[in-house]
């Protein structure tokens, strides 16, 4: 009850709606800063505490090509102490990493103590992109989704909090992106061969982020999934979420997610 109290005195559903909201239904510019702001301080105080307390943070970010990855890593990641924040985003196996278990090469960039490390892509690529585009072996598909949940399972034990987000959009969405991404010069170098390809992939990266799910949402290390259409009210919700699930000093206990918005995966819808 507490929650829903709260959550309902989120600043999207408590001021008028033309204060927040577009014509279209996506957030206006001008909130969203002023709401990333507030949240980017916080996500400060939470760092400083992490440094202080030696704990380490571990975040995923996965989803569809054009889902919002990036952005939402670098609007967290903006004011931190880049010292203590890093991100990952790992290009193709060289031919020696090939020849290694397939975690090897992820377990490296684990964090150290007072460290918050972020994934863009990670370990997930065998279950989504290497498995729709046949990059890898059945077997192989197969011996990771065997393996994803235990060693997922030391991570938690060895006392990093460990967070795992998918950020989904429609297929409409994603083509109203790449087609952004084609006009836009400022964003050419985000698209992709592989990009166009996806898009045409859509339906079957459905079925493998389900299978996924299935496989590797557990008790220890859940899937929490953002509904991202609208980019900039995903990013608000994802680091509320951060904030709300991590103790720090000056922490504001106010600040939750938007349940419409990032929610844990429901294995029996």
């Amino acid at each position: 009850m507490k929650y829903k109290k709260l959550e309902n005195e989120l600043p999207e559903k408590s001021l008028p709606r033309k204060k927040v909201f577009k014509k279209n239904g996506r957030l206006k510019t001008s909130f969203y800063e002023k709401e990333l702001l507030k949240l980017q301080i916080q996500l400060v105080k939470l760092q400083n505490h992490i440094k202080k307390t030696g704990q380490r943070i571990l975040i995923l970010f996965e989803g569809i090509d054009t889902a919002g990855k990036g952005g939402t890593i670098k609007r967290i990641t903006e004011h931190l102490n880049p010292r203590g924040a890093r991100v990952v985003a790992l290009d193709k196996p060289s031919d020696r990493e090939k020849t290694e278990w397939y975690f090897q090469r992820y377990v490296k960039h684990l964090p150290a103590g007072g460290e918050i490390v972020l994934f863009d892509r990670s370990w997930y690529n065998r279950a989504g992109v290497e498995r729709v585009f046949g990059f890898c072996t059945h077997e192989e598909y197969l011996r990771f989704m065997r393996q994803c949940p235990k060693f997922e399972e030391m991570i938690v034990d060895d006392n990093i909090k460990f967070f795992k987000y998918w950020l989904d959009i429609t297929k409409e969405e994603q083509a109203r992106r790449l087609k952004s991404r084609e006009t836009d010069p400022l964003k050419m170098w985000k698209l992709s061969p592989i990009d166009l390809e996806s898009h045409k992939h859509y339906d079957d990266y459905q079925k493998a982020k389900e299978d996924m799910f299935l496989a590797t949402h557990t008790a220890y290390s859940p899937w929490i999934v953002v509904n991202a259409n609208d980019k900039k009210r995903a990013r608000l919700n994802i680091i509320r979420d951060i904030l709300s699930q991590i103790d720090y000093k000056g922490k504001d206990d106010s600040i939750i997610p938007d349940s419409d918005i990032v929610s844990i995966y429901n294995i029996h819808k």
